[in-house]
């Protein structure tokens, strides 16, 4: 479990990776090298996954975001076609899904016409995709990768003062 301080520094980290150690030391009235320690602590209890820096997709021409719907013709407990869809650098998510569908693809591109192109010859060439169906977002409202923490630590979260 983690404690109010892990918290506190999860918390800074996911509103901007790039608060250093010294600042975040600062907010909390610690000392730099704890701070440090913590976070190496959290990285290996594999807490803190990675850190990335989130980019403009209509700066870079991928302003079009879809969502596809994938159903493949595959046997249970394999992900081959999930795997060679997660492998094209359009596709941002694959998520393999419960019911009707089978995998449900995030992809982030240029235009409908880079769409269809990537729906036709890219999807189209794995054999076991049966059929798509696409999603084009007109507009986001919400877009995070941010998980929600605890605001009160229950008790038993917390370290022994002791």
């Amino acid at each position: 479990m983690i404690d109010e301080i892990d918290n506190k520094i999860l918390s800074i980290l996911q509103d901007d990776a790039r608060t250093s150690n010294a600042e975040i030391a600062r907010r909390l009235a610690m000392a730099p090298s704890a701070i440090l320690e913590r976070i190496r602590k959290l990285e290996t209890r594999g807490l803190i996954a990675s850190y990335e820096a989130r980019l403009n997709p209509k700066a870079l021409h991928a302003g079009l975001l879809a969502f596809i719907f994938v159903i493949a013709d595959e046997r249970t407990g394999t992900d081959d076609a999930g795997r060679l869809l997660a492998n094209m650098p359009e596709v941002q998510e694959v998520h393999h899904i419960a019911g009707e569908d089978c995998y449900l693809v995030k992809v982030r591109i240029a235009d409908t016409d880079a769409l269809g192109e990537l729906l036709r010859q890219r999807f189209g060439a794995i054999e076991s995709i049966r059929s798509t169906r696409t999603t084009i977002v007109l507009s986001t409202l919400k877009e995070t990768a941010q998980i929600p923490l605890p605001s009160s630590l229950e008790k038993e979260d917390l370290p022994d003062a002791g």
